[in-house]
């Protein structure tokens, strides 16, 4: 450098300090205000997470939630939300009785927040279009072909917990946990629902049928069972009576027409006169 260069820049060093506080005061506050523009500091909010990149280089450090300082111009912040949040994905498929089966599937899911970077960079914010979405396709299918129709009906707890089981594993290679899995419906062919109609319509009829048999049986045997006792009775009263008993019941009808005769004898005489009580029976002693 030339020395006369050098002297230029002292003496402009020297009428800079000539100058006073004030323009001091000045030349910090220009400072300060250069420094807060360029904004060196960044804030992670709840549930969140900090990516920080060095000229555009993904590192290894993830910011937590809270306040933090970075290099203005050289380090650049992205923020990754990872609390539980929720994807719905339409899949079709085919069961093992080659029926068309149309599932909605929800999912409650979130990062893994120490890996945060590594989703990033490896996949981007876009994650539940290029990851989520084609997994629950793909796992929905697989499943799917291994129960006929009915039994994706019948069996649906063990059909949702066979995807869970298996989109978990998945979304894991990505650093992607899954909270909660539920199907939100199965839809068939037209044709498929009305034979399954049908169906439960003739179990139905069947049912009843077989209540109504039951019903007609238990009828006929107390029928049966009330016909036998009645008979039974009557046996028994058949075997109770005897000459005594002839006797007994004579002599109670005789008491019941003595007690209503009004103590007039007929003056009529004949077919049609009414007859003196125990007249010709002979006492017996």
């Amino acid at each position: 450098m030339d020395p006369r260069d050098i002297n230029s820049a002292k003496d402009a060093m020297r009428a800079a300090m000539k100058g006073g506080p004030k323009r001091s005061l000045l030349i910090l506050v220009g400072i300060i205000i250069g420094f807060l523009f360029l904004n060196p500091w960044v804030q992670i909010g709840a549930g969140e997470r900090g990516i920080v990149l060095n000229f555009g280089a993904v590192q290894k450090d993830v910011l937590g939630e809270g306040l933090h300082l970075r290099i203005p111009i050289m380090q650049k912040v992205i923020q990754v939300d990872v609390k539980v949040q929720k994807a719905q994905t339409d899949a079709a498929a085919a069961s093992s009785d080659l029926q068309d089966v149309s599932s909605t599937v929800a999912i409650n899911y979130h990062i893994i927040p120490d890996k945060a970077n590594i989703v990033y960079q490896s996949i981007g914010t876009e994650f539940k279009a290029r990851i989520i979405d084609p997994a629950v396709q793909e796992v929905v299918k697989a499943v799917t072909a291994k129960y006929t129709a009915e039994e994706l009906i019948t069996k649906r707890p063990a059909v949702s917990d066979a995807m869970k089981l298996s989109l978990t594993e998945r979304l894991l290679e990505h650093n992607i946990s899954v909270d909660a899995f539920s199907i939100v419906g199965f839809s068939f062919s037209k044709i498929f629902m009305e034979a399954i109609e049908s169906k439960q319509t003739a179990e139905q009829l069947a049912l009843k049928a077989k209540r109504d048999l039951d019903r007609i049986k238990i009828e006929a045997e107390q029928t049966i069972t009330a016909a036998k006792a009645e008979a039974e009775s009557l046996r028994l009263q058949r075997a109770n009576i005897s000459t005594d008993l002839i006797e007994l019941r004579k002599i109670e009808a005789n008491l019941k027409a003595i007690e209503k005769w009004n103590g007039i004898l007929p003056q009529v005489t004949g077919a049609g006169a009414v007859p003196f009580i125990g007249v010709g029976e002979p006492l017996k002693r």
